[in-house]
Order: structure tokens, then C-alpha cells, then sequence
């Protein structure tokens, strides 16, 4: 399915992009703070643009609004493959977002449209095909390395693969599946636009919100800072960096493999409590461990329990707001204003304190969930 090629390829570009961070940094001359920045502001800044393009996308002509972020999408990542200053770097990753949003995220609210029965089985599928992308991006970016093609080079290749897979989806999404709402757009806009404040003061839309910002704590965030986690705590080099980050990622892919069969024999919400439990004892061990080979153990391992953490909480996202796919995205963004800060808080305290130090701010991810999951059986509203 198309919707799957273009998650897979967009989690290609996060694997490349959080892999090559200690050469963008070498290259750049970037300090922890304004690597915190080219993470956090982006997100932040797509906060304000991305519920509006979602929520267009419940009202208007879905289609289109894809396949012009993936027009965007393509020129962001030659501007970041051709930037030569941070602020250019930096205006790449600020247009990469909203792009995404529209190419990316829409895609995924259609796949979740497509058969509302059984959203944690798709999602499980989504989250696997990004799963392999983000395996494939070290290797890659090592195999680009080794060729002598370069971060920048391999950047430009990217977005001429996306202009493939951007070809395909225009063949392959149907006009009719996302065909626009009858009536006056502005009129359904505004009332798509109500139900996102009415939404908000729902406990169980609010929940599964908060969850979500929370579990990428051990999710994106570690994974953007544990190349250079390796590289400046513990003195590995930038291609041992990305090996073990590769680790990380290629055991979460088994992970995520083994999850679609699983959810058709487990509830989720007891194999997520269950994997919270073993990730609190993982990550310490991890942090406190001396020797290298047993830390890369622990690492894959704390990559195979998270697996399903995204893709398991995000289905409950939609079914607490069934027929408003883009509505439950927008909510998404909207408590990702706080979530999205997150990472350059990191980047202040690794800057002020030591980046080992601080990356025991990250235990508060499965710490919230620990404490926020439901306890009980409980239909798809709570």
C-alpha cells in the first residue's frame, strides 16, 4: 500500500537525519543548544500550520493537500542537503515539518479511514514500515560515508526518491477515497475547527494525548541524542555511534515485526503496561553500565519492548474520535506545543550540565505512562 511506502520514507530520512547529527555538528560547528533547537523549534513552529492543514484535510480535498506536501517535502530536503550556515540548516528542517504533515501524516489518517476496525493492526503495520526505515537510515548514511557521497549527498538522493514515491501516490490514492466534503468549505473548516477546543476538555481524548507526548521520550527524543550520547559520553566514533544506534532500531524492527501478530492475541493496553515496567529497569542499567557490550545489549533490548508504545497509543488517539481522523492529527499537534520543547530542554541541561547527566530526564516517559495507562477493561472512550 502507498500510505506505507510513504512512512517508510519518511522515517528513512528521521533514521539518516539523527544517525548523521555528530557530522552535521562537526560540519556546522553546532553547539548541544542549537542542535536542541534544530530539533525542537521545527516541531514547534509546525504546531501552529499542521492542525490547520489536518483539519482541511477532513473537509476538503485530501488528495491534493498530500501530494503538495510531497512537492514541499522533496525541496525541503535539498535545501538541508544544500545548506551551508545553521540558519539555513535550520529553515530546511522548518519547512521539512509541515511538509511532512501534509505528505506524512494525512496519509496515515486515511490508512487509519480505510477499516476503522482495526486501527492497532494497521498502526502496527505503519509503525513496522517506518521501523525499517529507520534501520535502513544508519546503514545508509555508513554506506554513503563509506562511498565518500556524504551526509549532504545522500540528502539529495532522498529527495529524488521522494519525488519516485511521490509519483506513485498520485497513481495510486484514489481522488474518490478522499474526495472533498458537499457544502460550503469554510463552514465545515470552522465546525471541524469546534470540535478540536470541544475535544480538549475530553478526559479520554486528553489521555491518550498526554501519553503520546510522554512515550516519545523513549522513543524520537532518545533516539536523537543517543549518537551523540555514544560519541561524547562515551567515546565511540561516529561510525561506531551509528552501529549502535543501528542496534537499537534493527531490534525495535523485530520488535515492531512481531507486534502484528501479537495484537491479534493480546490486548494492547496490557502488552504496553507490561513493556513500561521492563523499560524502568533497562534504562537505568543502561545509563549506569560499564562495560560496552552489555550496554549494547541492554540497548536492544529496550528497543524491542518500546516497540508498539507509538502505534498502540496513537490507534486509541483515533478511536476516541472515530470519523474526525484529521481532527484526532490536529489534537496531535496541539499538545505537541509542549511536547516539542522538550528536546531543546534537553539540549539546555546537556549544555549546562553534561549530556550523561541529563539523559535521566528521559525516565519520565515510561515513569507517565506507568502512572497514566488504564488499570481496567475499558471501551475505546477512556
Amino acid at each position: 500500500m502507498i500510505y506505507l511506502f510513504i512512512e517508510f520514507l519518511d522515517e528513512l530520512i528521521f533514521g539518516v537525519s539523527e544517525a548523521a547529527w555528530p557530522l552535521i555538528r562537526d560540519e556546522l560547528g553546532l553547539t548541544y543548544i542549537q542542535i536542541g533547537l534544530a530539533i525542537s523549534l521545527p516541531g514547534f513552529l509546525a504546531n501552529f500550520l499542521e492542525p490547520l492543514i489536518f483539519l482541511l484535510g477532513d473537509v476538503w480535498k485530501r488528495r491534493t493537500i498530500i501530494l503538495v506536501g510531497g512537492c514541499l517535502f522533496a525541496f525541503s530536503l535539498i535545501l538541508t542537503g544544500t545548506s551551508q550556515t545553521f540558519m539555513i540548516f535550520l529553515l530546511s528542517y522548518i519547512l521539512y515539518h509541515p511538509a511532512s504533515g501534509a505528505f506524512v501524516s494525512l496519509s496515515q489518517a486515511s490508512l487509519m479511514d480505510a477499516d476503522p476496525e482495526r486501527r492497532e493492526q494497521n498502526m502496527a503495520r505503519w509503525t513496522f514500515a517506518g521501523s525499517v526505515g529507520v534501520v535502513a537510515g544508519p546503514i545508509l548514511l555508513g554506506g554513503a560515508a563509506y562511498l565518500g557521497f556524504g551526509w549532504r549527498g545522500l540528502f539529495i538522493g532522498l529527495a529524488l526518491i521522494s519525488l519516485v514515491i511521490l509519483a506513485m501516490a498520485r497513481k495510486r490514492i484514489s481522488m474518490a477515497e478522499i474526495s472533498p466534503s458537499e457544502g460550503l468549505i469554510l463552514t465545515k473548516f470552522l465546525k471541524q475547527f469546534s470540535k478540536v477546543g470541544s475535544a480538549l476538555r475530553q478526559k479520554h481524548v486528553l489521555r491518550w494525548l498526554v501519553l503520546l507526548e510522554f512515550s516519545d521520550l523513549m522513543l524520537d527524543v532518545l533516539y536523537g541524542f543517543l549518537p551523540l550520547y555514544f560519541v561524547d559520553v562515551l567515546n565511540f566514533t561516529p561510525a561506531q555511534a551509528a552501529f549502535s544506534v543501528a542496534i537499537w532500531s534493527g531490534v525495535g524492527l523485530l520488535g515492531d515485526y512481531l507486534l502484528i501478530p501479537l495484537l491479534e492475541r493480546v490486548r494492547g493496553l496490557d502488552y504496553l503496561r507490561f513493556s513500561v515496567w521492563v523499560e524502568l529497569i533497562l534504562f537505568p542499567i543502561f545509563l549506569t553500565v560499564s562495560v560496552d557490550w552489555f550496554r549494547l545489549v541492554l540497548l536492544g533490548l529496550m528497543g524491542f519492548f518500546n516497540s508498539g508504545w507509538y502505534a498502540i497509543l496513537k490507534a486509541k488517539l483515533f478511536d476516541a474520535l472515530p470519523d474526525s481522523s484529521g481532527t484526532a492529527l490536529a489534537l496531535d499537534n496541539v499538545s505537541g506545543f509542549i511536547g516539542k520543547l522538550i528536546p531543546f530542554g534537553i539540549g539546555v541541561a546537556a549544555q549546562n550540565f553534561g549530556l550523561g547527566p541529563s539523559m535521566w530526564l528521559l525516565l519520565a516517559g515510561p515513569i507517565a505512562l506507568l502512572v497514566g495507562l488504564p488499570r481496567r477493561a475499558l471501551d475505546t472512550r477512556t
